[in-house]
């Protein structure tokens, strides 16, 4: 595997949809202390709320009354 160097490329072979990713990033990138953890949290219960989703699926689909399994007459 090759490693990619910091150094500048020429402008010949710069990748622009890489500068303004790297761009966004630093735009976005919270500067305080209180946004990041903030942002923290909030990630945090975006995934507890998917769980959650997960749950009730699980549940009602276990209510359905389906069988859990066919008994098969066995030689």
């Amino acid at each position: 595997m090759s490693e990619q160097s910091s150094a500048p490329q020429p402008a010949s072979e710069r990748c622009i949809c890489r500068d303004v990713a790297d761009h966004l990033r630093e735009l976005l990138l919270p500067r305080s202390e209180a946004a990041r953890e903030h942002l923290r949290n909030s990630r945090i219960e975006f995934l507890k709320a998917i769980r959650s989703l997960i749950d009730e699926r699980i549940a009602h689909l276990s209510a359905d009354g389906q069988p859990q399994g066919a008994k098969v007459p066995v030689e």
